[in-house]
């Protein structure tokens, strides 16, 4: 294979166990030798040649998979290139079945574990003086000596007001989640310090049920609002249809946008909604990149925080827009300044 491919045969070596700096078209080239000649490289010797078992362990808490399935395809994706597999054990919110996955992947001998779940609030460390290195992804690690890549909630947000505005929207409420939880509280302080909200946030539920209710609120107060940013997108189909049953028109009279880009919720809302993508397949890889560094010698450590992106679909489509000067729309005064400088243009949503 090596003669066949034009290197030699520690170079082919490399290439086929993903090590090693070379040239990309030197790696394709040893790649399609090994696909022509039906060479599959043999997983025991390269365990034993190298004492790793070239698998990765992911234990979750997120019992749906909303969450940790596209963390796993980043995570995949970014494994894929040194020939690594991920075992994915659900530990379902229970310590006493987690910690039975935590021995049973060190038990195989794994050479790293990403540690997820269904919330970005912090928890304590899955274990201490764990003999391979770990990396919490969505999710971040109490212990700021641990590895944790986490969504940039408040960026989310800022750039949700951001996106209202730049629409001719200037009365906007908040609808969200519990107010215990930290995506609700991080998510409503900061479009709360980016712009003046037209009313207090509303805390509830992250269900379409509390988004109609909460709809319902904002009307029988007599609040004017021409824009709700809501927490989440089943909260934001919600509000939707609470709207819509009230005879109000989504984007005429009210822009609408949700968080989390679930296309579930999305797509299903009349009309579709805009919504705040979190880049959890991003996120994943990142973290699959930082163990695989770990892994290798270069452990980090420390929170990175990953920005989001807003995706503008039907529900945010105005019929009519602020210009670029600030005029407000129909001659109506300003009520505020956004509070964190100049607002971005649309290509940097």
């Amino acid at each position: 294979m090596a003669a066949l491919a034009g290197v030699s045969t520690g170079t082919a070596s490399k290439a086929l166990n993903g090590r090693g700096a070379m040239r990309p078209e030197t790696r394709l080239r040893v790649q399609q030798a090994a696909d022509q000649l039906g060479f599959v490289v043999n997983a025991a010797a390269r365990s034993l040649q190298t004492g790793r078992t070239y698998t990765v362990g992911m234990i979750t808490t997120d019992t749906i998979g909303r969450f940790s399935i596209p963390l796993l395809i980043g995570a995949e994706d970014a494994l894929g290139a040194g020939q690594m597999s991920v075992f994915l054990c659900d530990a379902r919110d229970d310590p006493i079945r987690e910690q039975y996955y935590l021995r049973t992947l060190l038990g195989r001998k794994v050479d790293g574990i990403i540690v997820t779940g269904r919330r970005t609030q912090a928890r304590a460390p899955i274990g201490a003086d764990l003999p391979v290195p770990v990396v919490y992804a969505f999710i971040s690690s109490t212990d700021p000596q641990d590895c944790s890549v986490v969504p940039d909630e408040a960026d989310g947000a800022r750039r949700a007001v951001r996106h209202l505005l730049d629409t001719g929207r200037r009365r906007i409420a908040h609808v969200t989640g519990p107010d215990h939880h930290h995506s609700a509280q991080v998510r409503a302080a900061a479009a709360a310090a980016e712009w003046e909200l037209a009313a207090p946030v509303l805390y509830g539920e992250w269900t379409e049920a509390w988004g109609r209710q909460a709809a319902g609120m904002l009307l029988a107060g007599g609040i004017d609002f021409d824009a709700v940013l809501c927490g989440n997108d089943q909260i934001a189909r919600g509000v939707a249809e609470g709207l819509r049953e009230a005879g109000r028109n989504v984007p005429r009279d009210v822009a609408l946008v949700g968080f989390d880009n679930w296309d579930v919720m999305v797509d299903a809302c009349r009309p579709s909604l805009t919504s705040v993508d979190m880049d959890l397949e991003g996120i994943g890889r990142t973290a699959a990149e930082l163990l695989l560094a770990a892994i290798n010698g270069a452990p980090a450590h420390g929170q990175r925080a990953r920005p989001c992106r807003l995706v503008p679909r039907e529900s945010t489509a105005a019929g009519f827009v602020t210009p670029r000067n600030g005029e407000p729309r129909n001659g109506e005064p300003r009520n505020s300044e956004p509070r964190n400088g100049e607002r971005q243009p649309p290509e940097t949503w």
